[in-house]
């Protein structure tokens, strides 16, 4: 069972989220939280699978609520996505630099819904490739100073080239055509590099292999 907790201020998006979930076998929504603070305590309480959290909430909005959860080491297996209705805005690459396994607009079709809980639940990648690439071109400008530890010296030659492709948005299969390697050993690349950078998930990933300078933002 998929365990959900849902935190928005707007209590007909709750209601219309929930309303989706409870209809699945294989979810339950656990909670609902009014803002981020209250989502904190409530993720802490439920330990969830997964949390839906609006990014822009009072009190505690959600980018302050991902940076807590992911910051608390109880909470280290809860995937953290993030709502927005303005797509890809200035908050979205702050939010998975906090921490976030990656985002959902909200007008997204209830298939494509359910299956992004689905896929945060696995801890597998939920930026679709194609919003991957628009993300990064759109938000990382530069990376850290020359000198700022990353941990990438830890990562085998293979590791960083999985890293790197990540970076561009490929998935698992598109990784393993480009190395001439299988799914599951791309997989393994990737799953090890996450572990020696102590990267919650590939959202992560991403957002290191940027601002470290590993992989360079193309040109707009």
């Amino acid at each position: 069972m998929i365990r959900v907790l849902l935190v928005d201020d707007q209590p007909l998006i709750r209601s219309g989220f929930r309303a989706l979930l409870d209809l699945e076998d294989d979810i339950e929504v656990v909670a609902e939280a009014a803002d981020g603070g209250e989502g904190l305590e409530l993720a802490r309480e439920h330990v969830p699978d997964v949390a839906l959290v609006d990014i822009r909430m009072p009190v505690v909005d959600g980018i302050e609520a991902t940076r807590r959860i992911a910051a608390d080491p109880a909470l280290a297996a809860v995937h953290v996505v993030i709502l927005t209705n303005y797509g890809l805005d200035e908050y979205v690459f702050d939010a998975l630099r906090s921490g976030a396994a990656g985002f959902l607009v909200k007008d997204i079709v209830p298939r494509d819904f359910l299956h992004a809980v689905r896929v945060a639940a696995r801890g597998d990648a939920l930026l679709a490739p194609s919003i991957t690439r628009k993300l990064i071109n759109r938000y990382v400008s530069r990376p850290l100073p020359t000198g700022t530890g990353t941990g990438l010296e830890e990562l085998t030659g293979r590791e960083r080239e999985a890293v790197a492709l990540v970076a561009q948005g490929l998935s698992n299969d598109e990784i393993a055509g480009r190395l001439v390697i299988s799914p599951l050993t791309a997989k393994t690349h990737i799953n090890r590099a996450m572990t020696k950078l102590r990267a919650r998930d590939r959202a992560q990933l991403v957002v290191l292999a940027y601002e470290s300078g590993l992989v360079a933002p193309r040109n707009r």
